[in-house]
């Protein structure tokens, strides 16, 4: 009797999550592999910024998303978009209330941590050809040695024009490589911790090895990588300078696991929630309040720069649509909620020490919510309210949303940010929530199905929301 009555007691007043699984309907769990395979094929798409807004592009276009222009007439389920200078772009879905009533946003990035190619990064050494690299975001340097790379990005030539370059992901195409010490000779390389053992300057692209044939010169390796560049893309060494070519990993996003639960991907971070962003803004019902759905750049990086976060793109946007509807932008922001959508730290047991477990993202429990990055006692930190917590949980629950509450790690163990501040620093009432992964910032990183599931119908209920 006393055991009853103590499991009535827990049930009414204890919190005690669940693993996914054990509510998942079937219905729901066919729906959430359908949304899967449609996001893997997203990433495969979008191995860059600039390809994730190309194929964005594509998808919205096909489902009546115009460009939007300044001084267009704007109805109620208008849909439009606003590409950021191919880097980064913002979608809006034109809700029934006006502008003043605030927008419902959702913010999540579409960079991530690479290797880009420094200005002047041909070069031959040793009768063979390297391009030099600059790692963009934060890396484990030791990673990309020794694993398949592809080349993306574009090159404005001498005369002006652009050329887009793509090498390695399709079938037949060569790719790239960077060499690593063999362990037979790499002793003292062994003897140093794991952020030095790999110097970032040697983080060199081998890409070639074959002289140009007929020539008594010398870099007559670098020559032949540069012919074989004039004769498909029409550019010269120079045109390099005016290029913006990024490296990352080669090959497709997989399921993992005997029971497929699992992708592994390149880009999850944080692909993963701009693409649960980009189906909830196409899949929600008749908003009340004008949807916006944001594909960031540069958040990796600080979010600088005019396709980050702190550049003015993301307010003249909304100052446009404000003005077509005779309303303040100061009173739609002040009006408005973000979801910063951004993925979470999953907790591995294989490194438990670093988490607080009590506190963690468990893979599963679909998505995580946090109040608060930041790192050293919240530095760099939105910190959401109390009321804005409790109404996204309310929301979450009432709508049948898998969540979970998440911190990055243990206080002490390092930190993190994400676009919540600069959304905040807008005067906007603004909440983390995201997908947990595993080895984030990995070249391959790896997420739950269920948790990317839960995510998009996050979205989706943020875009509906009164």
């Amino acid at each position: 009797m006393a055991e009853k009555k103590k499991n009535e007691w827990a049930e009414k007043l204890a919190y005690a999550p669940k693993n996914g699984y054990e509510r998942l309907s079937a219905e729901e769990e066919r729906a959430m592999h359908a949304y899967c395979e449609d996001y893997k094929d997203f990433l495969d798409h979008g191995k860059t910024e600039r390809l994730c807004v190309e194929h964005c592009i594509e998808l919205a276009s096909a489902r009546g998303f115009v460009p939007y222009e300044k001084g267009m007439a704007l109805r109620t389920g208008d849909k439009v978009y606003y590409n950021n200078r191919g880097k980064a772009i913002m979608l809006a879905v034109i809700g029934e209330q006006d502008l003043s009533h605030g927008a419902n946003i959702g913010a999540a990035h579409t960079d991530a941590p690479r290797l880009d190619l420094k200005p002047r990064p041909l070069y031959e050494e040793a009768e063979m050809a390297y391009l030099k690299t600059h790692h963009y975001g934060g890396i484990r340097k030791y990673h990309w040695v020794t694993i398949p790379l592809e080349l993306h990005g574009v090159v404005v030539r001498g005369d002006g024009s652009t050329v887009a370059v793509h090498i390695g992901a399709d079938e037949g195409d060569p790719q790239f490589i960077i060499n690593d010490l063999l362990p037979h000779l790499g002793r003292e390389q062994g003897k140093k911790p794991l952020n030095e053992a790999i110097p970032s300057e040697s983080l060199n692209l081998l890409v070639g090895g074959r002289p140009l044939a007929g020539e008594d010169c010398s870099d007559r390796f670098k020559l032949n990588v540069l012919k074989l560049l004039n004769e498909k893309y029409g550019i010269v060494e120079e045109d390099l300078i005016s290029a913006e070519l990024e490296v990352v990993p080669a090959g497709k996003a997989r399921d993992i696991g005997f029971d497929r639960s699992f992708i592994a991907s390149y880009g999850h971070d944080d692909r993963v929630c701009a693409y649960a962003e980009l189906a909830g803004i196409f899949d929600a019902k008749s908003p009340k309040r004008t949807a916006v759905c944001i594909f960031a750049d540069k958040e990796e990086i600080g979010s600088e720069g005019v396709s980050g976060m702190l550049s003015q793109a993301f307010d003249k946007f909304m100052a446009d649509l404000c003005e077509a509807q005779g309303v303040a932008l100061r009173d739609c922001l002040a009006n408005s909620f973000c979801l910063s959508a951004d993925v979470t730290a999953a907790y591995d047991p294989n490194f438990a020490d670093v988490y607080d477990k009590r506190n963690a993202a468990f893979v599963n429990y679909g998505v995580g919510l946090c109040k608060y990055t930041g790192a050293g006692g919240k530095s760099g930190a939105s910190d959401a309210s109390a009321e804005v917590v409790g109404r996204v949980r309310k929301l979450l629950n009432d709508n049948g949303v898998f969540w979970q509450m998440a911190e990055l790690g243990k206080t002490d163990a390092g930190g993190g940010g994400t676009v919540a501040k600069f959304m905040a620093q807008r005067n906007i009432d603004t909440l983390d929530a995201g997908v947990p992964v595993l080895s984030m910032h990995a070249p391959y990183e790896t997420v739950a199905k269920l948790d990317c599931y839960m995510t998009y119908k996050t979205m989706r209920v943020i875009f509906e929301q009164n």
